[in-house]
C-alpha cells in the first residue's frame, strides 16, 4: 500500500471518529455528574488519541520515509486504541443512562 493512499484513507477515518466523539459528549450530557465523569475520561483520551494520529499522518505526508512500517504499525495501534475507549464509553453510556440512549 502507498503511503498517501494510508494517509489519505485514514483521515478520512479520523473525521468520522471525530463525529463519534462528539456523539459520545452529547450522549454523556444526558448523564448524572459522575456517570458523565467517567464517560469524558474515555473521551479525553480518544481526544489524545486522534491528535496522535494527525501529526503521525502529517509526518509520513511531510517526511515521505522509504519504510513507514513502524509508523503504520503505531497509527494502527492508536486506531485499535481509539475504538476500544468508544466501545468502553458507549457501554458505560447504555448502562448508566436512565432511559436507553440509541447510537
Amino acid at each position: 500500500m502507498d503511503v498517501k493512499d494510508f494517509c489519505s484513507g485514514l483521515e478520512q477515518e479520523l473525521v468520522a471518529w471525530k463525529a463519534k466523539l462528539f456523539d459520545v459528549v452529547a450522549k454523556a450530557d444526558r448523564l448524572g455528574s459522575a456517570e458523565r465523569e467517567r464517560v469524558l475520561a474515555n473521551f479525553n483520551d480518544m481526544k489524545i488519541i486522534v491528535q496522535d494520529l494527525e501529526e503521525k499522518i502529517n509526518q509520513l505526508k511531510t517526511e515521505c520515509p522509504s519504510d513507514w512500517s513502524p509508523q503504520k504499525k503505531a497509527i494502527e495501534k492508536g486506531h485499535v486504541d481509539m475504538r476500544s475507549k468508544y466501545e468502553e464509553a458507549m457501554e458505560f453510556i447504555g448502562k448508566a443512562a436512565p432511559v436507553s440512549i440509541p447510537g
